[in-house]
C-alpha cells in the first residue's frame, strides 16, 4: 500500500508508487466518494486512462465514456500547436499567416480521425450529454497536461455543471495551472522531480485498444 505523508485539502500525497492503473482508480474513487450515485458522468482519457476511470466508474455507480481530442498543428512546424479538436467543439489560438482554408481542413481531417477512433471503442453509441452535468475527467497521469488543458477548454463549451479532473500523478509546477483550469482538481502524487507517468507505477504496461473497448463494453453492454 502507498504510505501517507500528509493532506492538502482534499489531496492527499504518497511516498511510493502505485501498483497499477487499477490501485490508482481505488485510491482516485475514494477522494471522489461525493460524487456516488450523483449526476456525473467520468470521461475518461483513452488509452491509458480508461483502466483508471474504469474502477471509478465501477467504486460511484457513474457512466463512463471517453473524451478524445486531437492538436491542430502549425503548418511549418508539426509539433507546435496552434489550437485543439474534438468531435463536437475547437479552440483556434491566432496566428496571423497562417490561411484559414489550412484550418478548416486539419479541423475537418482531425475531426473524421477522432470520429473513426470513437467508432472504434464504443460502436454507434452516441457520446454521453454532459450539460448540465458534473464531469470528472480522468487520466492515469499528467505530463505536460497540454492536450488535456485543451479538452478542458473545448468540453466548457457544451455547458457541463461542473469539471473536475482526477489523476494519480501530476508535476509539481503542473497544479498551479489545473487548478485555476478545472473547478476541482484531485490528484495523489505530486513529486518535484518527474521522470515521466510511467515512472511511477510498478506495472505500466501499454493498455490496448481492444482493452479499451472491452472495459467500456462491461459498463456499458450493447
Amino acid at each position: 500500500m502507498l504510505k501517507l505523508l500528509f493532506t492538502v485539502t482534499s489531496q492527499i500525497m504518497y511516498n511510493e508508487i502505485f501498483k497499477d492503473r487499477i490501485e490508482a482508480g481505488m485510491l482516485l474513487s475514494d477522494k471522489l466518494k461525493k460524487y456516488k450515485n450523483s449526476n456525473t458522468v467520468i470521461l475518461a482519457v483513452p488509452r491509458g486512462g480508461v483502466p483508471v476511470g474504469y474502477v471509478i466508474a465501477k467504486s460511484l455507480n457513474l457512466p463512463l465514456d471517453i473524451i478524445l481530442s486531437k492538436k491542430i498543428p502549425h503548418p511549418l512546424n508539426k509539433e507546435f500547436a496552434i489550437g485543439a479538436v474534438s468531435m463536437d467543439s475547437m479552440i483556434v489560438d491566432e496566428h496571423p499567416g497562417i490561411p484559414r482554408e489550412y484550418i478548416e481542413k486539419e479541423i475537418d481531417r482531425l475531426r473524421k480521425l477522432l470520429r473513426e477512433k470513437y467508432e472504434l471503442y464504443k460502436g454507434n453509441q452516441e457520446p454521453l450529454d454532459v450539460k448540465g452535468k458534473n464531469v470528472i475527467v480522468v487520466d492515469d497521469g499528467i505530463a505536460t497536461g497540454n492536450t488535456l488543458l485543451a479538452s478542458i477548454e473545448m468540453l466548457r463549451k457544451s455547458k457541463p455543471s461542473k469539471i473536475i479532473v482526477a489523476v494519480p500523478v501530476v508535476p509539481a509546477d503542473t497544479v498551479n495551472v489545473f487548478e485555476k483550469k478545472a473547478d476541482e482538481f484531485i490528484y495523489l502524487m505530486v513529486p518535484e522531480y518527474f521522470r515521466g507517468v510511467g515512472a511511477f507505477y510498478e506495472e505500466f504496461n501499454q493498455v490496448e485498444d481492444h482493452e479499451v473497448i472491452r472495459l467500456l463494453k462491461d459498463l456499458h453492454p450493447a
